[in-house]
């Protein structure tokens, strides 16, 4: 596998972009060598720089969900681009999108458009604080909510011990008002809340983990959550991002049958381009600005292009049903086949699915929080996506990630997924 004009361009980006890639994942320094150059992606595929091509297992971290260059966003795009690419004022799209999203979502009465997840999480729990007028917030170990301060924080050295700041820049003050539990641990939640009552905003939680690896939630968990948050005045925020519209047309919320009182999407709204967006019950949103005190804005927010891209997206999926049955058919049939070549090829390893999203844990023990997770063999892990690499499929390059199947992976392309596994699992085992 020639990789030359890769290795090329990463020297040049080193020069002049921090550790030579703009988001620090896709430095390949979790699994090692040199990140790959993407030239372009259609369908099922990624092709490099080099001319590599790759079956691939991302999607761009989830919202390629109809594939690469799927032709009616394209269109749409395309379309909306002769209209200028942006206006920063009122258009139409965006109250359609609005429409579309709260008929999708019924959890959610009121949205307000951003331009990232990451804005729309920070801005959710500003809300969250406004409107309950308390300062802290309780996240979970393991969950991402983008690199807004209050989410880079670690977990103290107990249930109720305050969190410190995980990155150089966020201040300690920050790091006081967010409190860390462990995912899928109801007591240490309850004990948290106990030891802070009446001074806590929100709870924000991935209803679906995908940032420590695929973890499913104990249904329990998530109910205990809502009353929880029910009988305390605390708004429960489900992020997303990840998981809106890719898990059912009504997000991960509507598979699990749990309401939160606030939602944050992604850039599965735009199809794929940068765009994000908060919304939730009438009551709580009707306090952000111009309508309430809690402000938040942004020029590029409701970008028509993007509107454009997310309406041919969600459209498709709002009237074609039949995507989340062929989603988890192929994705449980590729999960199987992994799981039948570790117990053939005698690898420690468990795999976690829902939906179209899935992990394979190098470990042997059932991964169902931040701390099981940890037990996987990360250099194994490392290996092994070097192997699948030359096996021509390219997965998510660090162990603690989702991967996430398209409606462009075929039976055929599954099958070859699958006999790639087993050959990169193999080659791992003939080199340790």
């Amino acid at each position: 596998m020639k990789t030359e004009k890769s290795h090329n361009l990463f020297e040049r980006a080193k020069k002049v972009i921090p550790g030579g890639v703009n988001s620090p994942v896709r430095a390949f320094r979790a699994v090692g060598g040199n990140p790959l150059f993407i030239k372009r992606a259609e369908g099922a595929y990624l092709i490099d720089e080099d001319d590599n091509k790759y079956i691939e297992l991302i999607n761009s971290w989830g919202p390629m969900i109809l594939g690469h260059a799927n032709k009616a966003i394209e269109e749409a795009v395309c379309e909306a681009v002769k209209d200028s690419l942006s206006f920063g004022a009122p258009g139409e799209r965006e109250v359609v999108m609005a429409e579309l999203i709260t008929s999708m979502i019924p959890s959610i009465e009121k949205v307000r458009m951003v331009s990232s997840g990451t804005e729309a999480t920070m801005a959710a729990v500003r809300l969250a604080r406004g409107y309950t007028n308390r300062a802290k917030i309780i996240k979970f170990e393991g969950c991402y909510h983008g690199h807004g301060d209050s989410f880079l924080i670690a977990a103290g050295s107990g249930a109720i011990t305050l969190g410190v700041p995980d990155s150089p820049g966020v201040t300690q003050g920050v790091a006081n008002d967010t409190l860390t539990a462990p995912y899928n641990n109801l007591n240490a939640v309850q004990e948290l809340v106990a030891a802070n009552k009446g001074q806590i905003a929100a709870i924000i939680i991935e209803p679906v983990a995908g940032n420590m690896g695929l973890v499913v939630p104990d249904h329990d968990f998530l109910q205990g959550l809502r009353t929880l948050c029910d009988n305390e005045g605390i708004v429960l925020i489900f992020d997303e991002v990840m998981t809106g519209f890719r898990l059912s047309k009504g997000g991960a919320q509507q598979l699990l049958n749990i309401r939160p009182d606030l939602t944050t999407l992604g850039k599965i709204i735009g199809g794929g381009m940068p765009v994000g967006a908060y919304g939730g019950k009438k009551e709580i949103m009707d306090f952000v600005s111009p309508a309430g005190p809690v402000y938040q804005a942004g020029t590029l927010s409701g970008n028509p292009v993007a509107m454009a891209a997310g309406l041919a997206m969600l459209n498709y999926l709002n009237t074609h049903p039949e995507v989340y049955t062929q989603l988890d058919a192929i994705t449980a049939k590729i999960c199987e086949g992994f799981e039948k070549n570790l117990r053939d090829l005698g690898v420690k390893g468990t795999v976690n699915r829902i939906g179209s999203m899935f992990t394979l844990f190098f470990t042997d023990q059932k991964v169902r929080d931040f701390e099981t997770a940890k037990t996987s063999d990360t250099a194994l892990f490392g290996k092994y996506f070097r192997a699948m690499l030359e096996e021509g499929i390219y997965l998510a390059p660090s162990q603690y990630e989702s991967l996430f199947i398209s409606t462009a992976i075929t039976e055929e392309l599954a099958e070859k997924i699958i006999n790639a596994n087993y050959t990169a699992l193999k080659a791992v085992l003939q080199n340790a």
